[in-house]
């Protein structure tokens, strides 16, 4: 989770990480996020060290372990039959 310091362009907030000790810029061009708000980042795990966790949300941010929340991730379904002709 993270909270919505302020606005800093039009399509950009700047919002500030539980564990993380500074401020992290993320694109919002959709919502109309606004300071105090609590939002939620989603992001890949690239490494665990004991009770810290570096997540990919465009840059590395490294947070505390009991900060995230495990998420996994979609994986489509596999195809029953080729896509090609079989010879014959």
């Amino acid at each position: 989770m993270a909270t919505v310091l302020k606005r800093v362009t039009e399509d950009r907030v700047s919002v500030s990480i539980s564990s993380y000790n500074s401020p992290h810029s993320i694109i919002d061009p959709a919502t109309k996020l606004v300071k105090g708000q609590q939002i939620e980042l989603t992001g890949h795990v690239t490494r665990i060290d004991r009770d810290k966790v570096t997540v990919t949300l465009g840059t590395m941010v490294t947070v505390d372990l009991d900060k995230l929340r495990l998420v996994q991730s979609y994986v489509p379904p596999k195809r029953k039959k080729a896509l090609i002709d079989e010879p014959g």
